[in-house]
């Protein structure tokens, strides 16, 4: 086992962290902050119905994952998860590239611009169903959640170094290496320094991290469906496990569509140019990414659920702010609440998972963690982008805080030293 702290970290922990760095900077550019929010500007008439377009971008992917997930985590337990996941970022890292090169000119613009992005992020979250597998088996049961804190935490300075260099090379005047900025190219630019940042910093993880021996058969297509089928029946045997991830269907369905639609929100209500998203954005992740790191202890000291469940507190608190922000500055202050405790969301989420994982069926149970954070995910982006649509992005963004009312609820239901107990 690799020990984190006193002990001298192994090359799989910290390339595992290392992965976090190298794919923040795709949700952080292009899903939050930056390509979502040019999208809504210029491939439709206006931010409404840009906003309503990007939430069927984000509506298609997350029914994808969720049909996908299970099968990926079926795949993974039956051997070769580091090369699915190699293949899925490689997916996520061309998709990102062509983004670069679709010039909002065309009627068919949006379709192409939505279908490749969709492919990009599919990629992506697949590829998290392999990634997240991993955790328990180079970190210590007992130092699950900072191990779980560090990789986020590191993720979230990894989209802050990308965002720091989109704004000083790319969102300027006089981009680097002679750029055009004409119809945004060097906005549509920061694709290929996403899709190069995810390439290289992902190496360490391709090179160092090693699945573990398994025993059962060659993959066939019977097997796979087969083994989703029993991965179903097996978490009807874990009560507590099964309502967690219900809880997380609701909670996690609000934080992904403030994720998607925060740029959008800022620039269509807020009127921010790009610039200030990009230092909007670096603000977000300063918070976040100190949020993952301090509440890993938190969550070794706590536990998962009570983490997350301030977590989701301080998130429906935030959002609501956000919601009936009367200036900027309540803006700001809803988006810093929202940074520092999105991070210990989702890592606190990924420990919890981890400590009640069977072992022999690690990725298989990621594969219905990550189910449960798509299954329903299009109703969130559905909601925001019909009611911005109908009425304002503001009551669009203010419906999420539904979300984290039901999600809270749910989760106060779980009993983590049960579900502990019952997986072990």
């Amino acid at each position: 086992m690799a020990r984190w702290g006193r002990q001298r970290c192994s090359g799989p922990l910290l390339a595992w962290c290392l992965y976090d760095w190298a794919n923040s900077a795709f949700t952080t550019l292009v899903v939050t902050f930056l390509y979502s929010a040019y999208f809504s500007e210029n491939f439709a008439p206006d931010p409404g119905r840009g906003t309503a377009l990007w939430s069927r971008g984000i509506t298609v992917s997350a029914l994808i994952i969720a049909g996908l997930a299970p099968i990926a985590g079926a795949l993974a337990d039956r051997g070769n998860r580091r090369h699915y996941l190699i293949g899925c970022s490689l997916v996520c890292v061309a998709a990102t590239t062509a983004l670069a090169f679709i010039r909002p000119d065309s009627s068919y613009a949006v379709v192409t611009a939505l279908g490749v992005f969709v492919v990009a992020n599919v990629a992506f979250e697949i590829a998290m169903v392999f990634y997240n597998a991993f955790l328990p088996s180079i970190a210590r049961s007992d130092q699950i959640g900072r191990v779980s804190g560090y990789g986020w935490g590191l993720g979230y300075a990894g989209g802050l170094g990308a965002l720091v260099i989109a704004l000083a090379g790319f969102v300027t005047e006089s981009p680097w290496f002679g750029m055009t900025t004409e119809q945004g190219f060097n906005l549509r630019a920061t694709n290929l320094l996403v899709a190069l940042w995810f390439l290289v910093f992902s190496l360490p993880a391709f090179i160092y991290l090693r699945d573990e021996p398994v025993s059962v058969g060659a993959v066939s297509t019977r097997g796979v469906f087969s083994q989703i089928v029993k991965t179903v029946r097996r978490i009807r045997d874990y009560r507590h496990v099964s309502r967690f991830l219900l809880a997380r269907l609701f909670y996690n369905d609000g934080l992904v569509t403030i994720f998607a639609f925060g740029g959008i929100y800022a620039v269509g209500t807020f009127e921010f140019n790009f610039s200030e998203l990009i230092a909007f954005g670096i603000v977000i992740n300063v918070g976040a990414g100190v949020g993952a790191f301090l509440f890993g202890f938190v969550d070794d000291r706590l536990g998962g659920k009570n983490t997350i469940l301030l977590s989701v507190v301080a998130l429906g608190a935030g959002t609501l702010l956000g919601a009936m922000a009367p200036t900027r500055l309540w803006f700001w202050v809803s988006a810093v609440v929202i940074g520092i405790f999105a991070g210990p969301n989702q890592s606190a989420s990924r420990s919890f998972m981890a400590r009640v994982v069977p072992v022999r069926h690690k990725a298989e149970f990621f594969g219905l963690f990550a189910f449960s954070g798509k299954v329903t995910s299009f109703v969130g982006p559905l909601l925001l982008g019909l009611l911005a649509e109908s009425y304002s992005q503001r009551v669009g963004v203010g419906s999420l805080v539904l979300f984290f009312i039901v999600g809270g609820v749910l989760l106060w239901r779980v009993d983590e030293p049960k579900a502990i107990a019952t997986t072990h």
